[in-house]
């Protein structure tokens, strides 16, 4: 209760400075300030005088306080500058003074610094406040687990007293020679824990010492057995006096203050830079130990949080052994798996993004598992900062000597690179590779890289313009489909898209599609860092010719949304075009969308994929998930290659795979509720429009999402049919469980991928 009143005591104090004008590093620096005096005032090596004349109000307090704290050597005190307190700002003093401080942990300056944070740029960075339950479950089981288990084993030690004595003595030297490394401690939150861990320790080993052998001893145990690395200057400094307020309000002896930690470095964790030679990986210090939680980006994000200068030269830096495609964290966790393969450290365990179990992220952990292991690991753990809900993983990772194993708190007996696991037969399924099969036929959606979209109405409006001759608005005015049009309703949105090259004269004549793009899109990626971005920037950033080139000739395509709580398949049609948020298979025939729409398909798919958001959402993928997916046979088996019985199986899947979509979209879009309008412009799709406002309420309900929700009965009996169909093409049967399933299907990927 204190450390949530001061929270919001200086929450507020800071938000009345900064009204007054004041900028927020200086109110940031003054409140730290003055957090530290509260400390240094209860702990009693601050003249609590000092502190009333401030409160009081009295002239020149505020300065001739923070004066006398200079003695201490602390850096953020050696700035004579300071904000005026006045009225209401000194009430708030008034009242953090009179909470209770020994009841507030001095972590408390991290947890305002982050909410002081601008949220763009806390965004932008990936800077998050660790809660204090996160911590709890790396530093228990990593760091004092294997020490109690040799405090036990000594304490069971039936030898003589003179042995016992030794071991004793040699095991509280162990004990204080304990280093725990955060290599992105940010205010030292970790760090802070860490020590409070180990100091407890230690006082339970003395008190055992002075009790079973007449040893009393005093705690050695201080700030300088934990090391961080942070590269944020203020967050590097309130490491440091967190650290030492919490020795200082550990030592009794006020004529012995103790120093200012020096263990924390302020540097770049990840990449060294010289002028003399290439970027270089930097070389961390040796730790028994190393717990964090390091920044998460990942994405565009990297690129627009570091800019490109930085992320080349970290690519460099770490080519070989972090993929380019894989998030930030990655870096820690490769980091610590060198440390632990040199020997310079025993167990690592750092916090992660729920993507570090997929993607280019997997390839991080699979070097794990190839020199250590992972003993312990949390898929999915719920972390709420500042209101806003985030899902993340962590991992725990060792030389291979420990030998239990835990996977969301429950005991196991192996744990993959997937972060999946169970007893020995589990399946692992970071063996499948990638199948030639199925190449070139799974894709992400165009991207297109600024507000190409228009409303139906602004397409209406845009397509009744008389065309140039040869150059028809309907070629360059097309639908457009992302993720909510096929998880909720069809919006009827359209883009402006001049293809993969089209040059800009020829753009230009294109008169109402190119100034509408020239008016809301060329400002904005005039700004964009990328060459490529800024000057075609009537061109979508990222049109997947590729995409385009194999949906061309077909009179139909399938689409899936990246990222969705129920895996639902959808068909398009040309000319429309998929946006990013939609994988896209380039195949028209039922039976390839029957097979997708399996259960055995669901189930690989969600085994496969990554997850996503605070909803903890499976994202699919055309690589990872897609092309490791073997089919009942080999996808591009050419239709002289089938049997008779493959092609009675394919047309049985087709037909129920007909049946089931024809029976959604009658569900979806009943007669008695719609009306089919004309379409657009030759070429285009009709538009369903609801008869009547009761008409358009009901629709809105019914989307796949409800739809795959609640599944009536109707959709339950098709997708068991179509499921009995698959098992039946595989040669299975369609009672078999999930784990048989999987391993069959890795058995039969690694048949078709061979050696």
């Amino acid at each position: 209760l204190c450390a949530a009143q001061a929270v919001a005591l200086f929450t507020e104090l800071a938000d009345r400075l900064h009204a007054g004008g004041h900028a927020p590093r200086e109110v940031g620096r003054l409140r730290d300030r003055l957090i530290v005096c509260l400390f240094m005032a209860h702990a009693g090596v601050l003249d609590r005088e000092a502190l009333s004349r401030v409160i009081d109000g009295a002239p020149g307090a505020l300065s001739a306080m923070f004066q006398a704290v200079t003695r201490f050597e602390l850096g953020m005190f050696a700035d004579a500058r300071i904000l005026p307190l006045a009225g209401q700002e000194l009430s708030l003093l008034r009242a953090a003074a009179r909470l209770d401080w020994s009841a507030i942990e001095p972590t408390i300056l991290g947890t305002l610094f982050e909410c002081g944070l601008d949220p763009a740029r806390r965004s932008r960075l990936g800077a998050h406040y660790t809660d204090r339950e996160a911590i709890v479950l790396i530093i228990e089981p990593v760091i004092m687990t294997p020490l109690r288990r040799e405090f036990a084993a000594l304490q069971a030690d039936p030898g003589s007293r003179d042995l016992l004595v030794e071991r004793y003595q040699t095991y509280l030297t162990r004990l204080r020679g304990v280093r725990v490394l955060d290599p992105s401690c940010g205010a030292g939150h970790f760090l802070y824990h860490a020590l409070q861990a180990l100091q407890d320790h230690e006082r339970e080993v003395i008190a055992w010492g002075a009790q079973r052998l007449d040893m009393p001893m005093r705690p050695l145990l201080g700030s300088g057995t934990v090391l961080g690395i942070e590269c944020d200057a203020q967050a590097a400094e309130l490491a440091r006096l967190t650290l030492w307020i919490a020795e200082l309000r550990g030592n009794v002896d006020r004529n012995d203050i103790p120093r200012l930690t020096r263990t924390i470095a302020c540097r770049d964790a990840i990449l060294e830079l010289s002028a003399e030679g290439p970027p270089r990986r930097p070389v961390w210090p040796d730790a028994e130990f190393i717990v964090g939680n390091p920044p998460f980006l990942g994405g565009k994000k990297l690129r627009a949080g570091l800019g490109d200068g930085y992320v080349d030269r970290l690519f460099m830096a770490w080519s070989g052994r972090v993929p380019a495609e894989a998030d930030l964290v990655s870096y820690w966790h490769e980091a610590a798996r060198e440390q632990i393969a040199a020997g310079r450290c025993k167990r690592a365990a750092l916090l992660a993004t729920q993507a570090i179990r997929g993607g280019a992220n997997l390839e991080v952990l699979r070097r794990i598992k190839a020199s250590g292991d992972i003993f312990m690991a949390w898929r999915d753990i719920p972390w709420v900062t500042r209101g806003a809900a985030v899902r993340v993983s962590l991992v725990a990772q060792d030389d291979g000597s420990e030998q239990r194993r835990s996977l969301d708190g429950v005991a196991v007996t192996v744990i993959h690179a997937d972060l999946t696991g169970g007893v020995a037969r589990t399946p692992d399924v970071t063996r499948a590779r990638r199948l030639r099969e199925n190449r070139g036929v799974a894709f992400m959606g165009d991207t297109k890289g600024g507000k190409f979209e228009l409303s139906a109405a602004d397409a209406q409006q845009m397509l009744c313009v008389a065309d140039e001759p040869g150059f028809l608005i309907r070629d360059v005015v097309v639908p457009w489909v992302n993720g909510l049009d096929v998880t909720r309703r069809p919006r009827g949105m359209h883009i402006v898209d001049f293809g993969v090259d089209m040059p800009r004269a020829a753009a230009a004549r294109y008169i109402g599609p190119y100034a509408f793009v020239q008016e809301r899109v060329a400002p904005v990626r005039a700004m964009n860092r990328r060459d490529a971005y800024r000057e075609r920037w009537w061109i979508h950033v990222e049109p997947r010719p590729a995409l385009r080139a194999a949906i061309r000739p077909l009179r139909r395509f399938i689409a899936t949304p990246t990222v969705a709580r129920s895996r639902v398949f959808v068909w398009l049609t040309p000319p429309t075009l998929p946006d990013h948020q939609l994988i896209v298979v380039a195949r028209d025939d039922d039976y390839c969308m029957g097979v997708l729409h399996s259960r055995i398909h669901e189930l690989w798919s969600l085994r496969m994929c990554t997850w996503l958001g605070a909803g903890n959402d499976p994202r699919y993928t055309p690589t990872t998930t897609f092309e490791t997916f073997p089919f009942p046979w080999p996808l591009d088996t050419p239709e002289v290659g089938l049997s008779a019985r493959q092609r009675g199986h394919r047309d049985a899947i087709a037909t129920v795979a007909e049946s089931l979509q024809l029976a959604r979209q009658r569900w979806q879009f009943p007669p008695e509720l719609v009306v089919h309008g004309d379409p657009l412009a030759p070429g285009h799709p009709p538009r369903s429009i609801a008869r009547d406002a009761d008409a358009g309420r009901e629709l809105k309900r019914r989307t796949l999402t409800a739809l795959y929700r609640v599944r009536p009965p109707w959709l339950v009996a098709l997708h068991a049919k179509l499921d009995h169909a698959v098992a039946s093409a595989y040669g299975w049967s369609d009672d078999l469980d999930d784990e048989t399933l999987i391993i069959r299907l890795l058995a039969l990927n690694g048949e078709r991928h061979g050696p």
